[in-house]
């Protein structure tokens, strides 16, 4: 069978892990994307750090030598939606950390509307209840491509694909009644 792989960390830690800048960045982000907790955010930074140091790499070779890493790295980077099509490698040096936590299953779920909160949006995803194409994907911080962004939606057999179900009624009443509040406001001004 052969031996065991040995596991090994999957992020890098903060240089400075005490600094308030760095904790108040992280504690925002945390928030705001729903991570369950820090080593997400820096499996994250780490991942957009190896894209950044690839293409720093780059740069500094000769146009013969890095033209097919070069091709490569776009053509990934593009896949996954972190990137627009007519993106050149300088542009990979411009991206930051929200680009990538965009892209988590998490964050897609809930920007087209299928859970209340964020929160919300990774207790579906854990519990099995989206699917991504065909299979079913129980891990919120997975990167979506661009091909099954469109494929997102519950899973055939859960109860919430019951366009009935109060979950269901409650999201599609929500933003409908946000909007509803939003012009009343527009009005008594």
């Amino acid at each position: 069978m052969g031996d065991i792989k040995k596991q090994r960390k999957k992020y890098v830690t903060p240089r400075f892990p005490w600094r308030s800048d760095i904790l108040k960045d992280e504690l925002k982000f945390l928030g705001q994307y729903g991570l369950r907790n820090k080593h997400e955010l820096w499996r994250h930074e780490t991942m957009l750090s190896k894209f950044r140091g690839i293409a720093r790499s780059l740069i500094g070779k000769s146009p013969k030598e890095r033209e097919k890493m070069e091709r490569e790295l776009l053509a990934h980077l593009k896949k996954l939606g972190v990137l627009n099509e007519n993106a050149v490698l300088d542009d990979v040096l411009d991206l930051t950390i929200e680009d990538i936590l965009e892209r988590r299953l998490q964050t897609i779920v809930f920007r087209k509307g299928l859970a209340k909160s964020i929160y919300q949006t990774r207790q579906l995803i854990t519990h099995g209840h989206i699917t991504v194409g065909n299979r079913k994907v129980t891990t919120p911080s997975y990167i979506v491509t661009r091909e099954e962004e469109n494929q997102i939606a519950y899973t055939p057999k859960s109860p919430f694909s019951n366009p009935s179900h109060p979950l269901r009624q409650t999201i599609t009443i929500a933003p409908s009644t946000e909007a509803k509040s939003s012009e009343t406001k527009e009005k008594e001004q």
